[in-house]
């Protein structure tokens, strides 16, 4: 496994990061999901990204349950808060109310005095920005966290944010953002805010819910067990990337892979540790042999003539938009 800094912080974290967003205490049995855990361990993860909202709370418990006999110091554990975790008003959101009961929760959950890093899920466009990092700010003077850091925010939002955390002298080091060589919004306004302000990149979705893999193929029908199939959210996220165009152009992928000796889901993951600006890219699993698969891409360069190959067959179907950064709509 290799390290990297997070962002401009003194915070170091595994290249490649697991998180259990569709997988723990839905997708997978727990003995699996321990499984999965233990063989990301095995692989030099130290990194582990989850949620208080993912599986309804259940996949920080069953987290918290796989690392409690671990050494605390040897890991980096990084949740987050903003989405609805009950049925109040409250219970929602990026008021001081919600972060304040939130980060006691997830801390309970996960079975630790504190998180690494605690992160604003989104944007909260209908709570004052300073109180939303006032709040933050006290979570970290508490030492319920070390670090703050925000997923799918826009250029501005992130000034805006950093701007304050610097007023309160709290470090907002990360941005969340989906990133893969199919989903590349970032990189005009996200990227550049991002490198002059310090802040990097930990990149869910490396291998586009796994349209990137080569395994769904054009015309065929959907392998059985796969994230296409699932019924409990995980097809939903992937129906837009299983149009033929798509898959066609992937299947094009797999002689570069094949000739840089990688898997194409290695491939993917390599391609979005390419970019300085990103810090860990996030792989999640519901089989142990899928973490060790995706942790080999860690350490791994690709030649200028290898990217330019990735660019020229995907092109045509690359999002680019950054209008489509989800920090821009409402609080849906």
């Amino acid at each position: 496994m290799e390290f990297r800094r997070l962002g401009r912080s003194g915070l170091t974290i595994s290249e490649i990061a697991y998180g259990n967003w569709l997988t723990h205490g839905s997708q997978v049995e727990e003995e699996t999901a321990l499984a999965c855990i233990r063989a990301a361990l095995d692989a030099g993860i130290t990194t582990f990204d989850t949620a208080d909202v993912y599986a309804e709370t259940r996949a920080e418990a069953v987290l918290g349950r796989a690392l409690k006999n671990e050494r605390r110091e040897g890991l980096e554990v990084f949740t987050k808060v903003y989405f609805p975790t009950g049925p109040g008003h409250n219970d929602r959101g990026l008021g001081r109310k919600h972060i304040m009961e939130s980060i006691d929760s997830s801390l309970r959950r996960l079975q630790t005095d504190y998180v690494d890093l605690y992160q604003a899920h989104r944007y909260d466009h209908s709570t004052p920005l300073e109180e939303t990092m006032e709040a933050f700010a006290d979570v970290v003077r508490s030492g319920k966290a070390l670090y703050i850091g925000v997923s799918e925010w826009t250029a501005d939002q992130l000034r805006a944010g950093h701007a304050l955390a610097r007023e309160l002298r709290v470090p907002l080091i990360s941005n969340q953002p989906q990133y893969s060589a199919l989903w590349r919004i970032i990189e005009d306004d996200v990227v550049p805010a991002s490198e002059e302000l310090g802040i990097g990149q930990i990149v869910w979705s490396p291998i586009a819910q796994g349209a990137l893999t080569g395994k769904y193929r054009p015309g065929a029908p959907l392998p059985a067990g796969s994230r296409a199939t699932d019924d409990k959210g995980g097809a939903n996220m992937i129906a837009d990337w299983l149009r033929d165009d798509v898959l066609e152009r992937v299947q094009r992928l797999r002689p570069l892979a094949d000739g840089a000796g990688l898997s194409l889901a290695q491939l993917a993951v390599a391609w979005v540790l390419q970019n300085s600006n990103v810090s860990a890219a996030i792989v999640g699993a519901s089989r142990p042999e899928q973490v060790a698969e995706n942790a080999a891409a860690a350490g791994v360069t690709l030649d200028a003539e290898l990217l330019k190959g990735v660019d020229d067959i995907l092109d045509p179907v690359v999002e680019r938009d950054p209008g489509l950064t989800a920090g821009h709509a409402g609080n849906s």
